[in-house]
């Protein structure tokens, strides 16, 4: 069965043949995309031009390379919100939030859902725990309502009914 894709643009390639769905969220990637460079560069331009007026503060080339690189840092935990991803297969589902990457087979998985009033999707799981599905987010509407949908019907594909 061939991989299906959701997302398009700058899409990596999956990492196996065994996912047969992979989601990525769309607007949240580019708006913090275009936030992150922002960032970047307003502290770029900060830095560079930190010793050019007299404020009674003497700044040395230090000061100007550390405001750099705090603006790189800062760009790049702003990145670090483009990490979430959910792939699924024969052997389960795969949900990358932000800081880590979690594996649950199908005997595990009860069903995904979308709440009312709430910014993604989640996992709900048989021990009645659920995890978030940050790569499912409200505000890519059609997007977000088709990779639901999809999930859903591997999970049907693949489950077996849980009592």
């Amino acid at each position: 069965m061939p991989v299906v894709r959701i997302f398009r643009r700058n899409a990596e390639p999956a990492a196996t043949p065994e996912w047969e769905f992979e989601v990525r969220p769309r607007r949240a990637v580019r708006n913090c995309r275009i936030i992150a460079t922002l960032i970047a560069a307003a502290f770029l331009a900060g830095g560079i031009w930190l010793r050019t007026g007299s404020t009674g503060v003497n700044f040395r080339v230090a000061d100007q390379i550390a405001m750099i690189v705090i603006g790189i840092l800062i760009a790049s935990a702003v990145l670090m919100l483009t990490r979430p991803r959910v792939r699924a297969g024969a052997q389960g589902v795969s949900v990358r939030n932000v800081l880590g990457d979690n594996d649950f087979p199908w005997e595990t998985v009860r069903g995904v859902s979308f709440p009312d009033h709430k910014s993604w999707a989640r996992l709900e799981l048989v021990n009645d725990d659920y995890v978030p599905l940050l790569a499912i987010r409200s505000n890519d509407k059609h997007h977000a309502a088709q990779a639901l949908d999809q999930l859903r019907d591997l999970g049907a594909k693949y489950t077996t009914t849980h009592d």
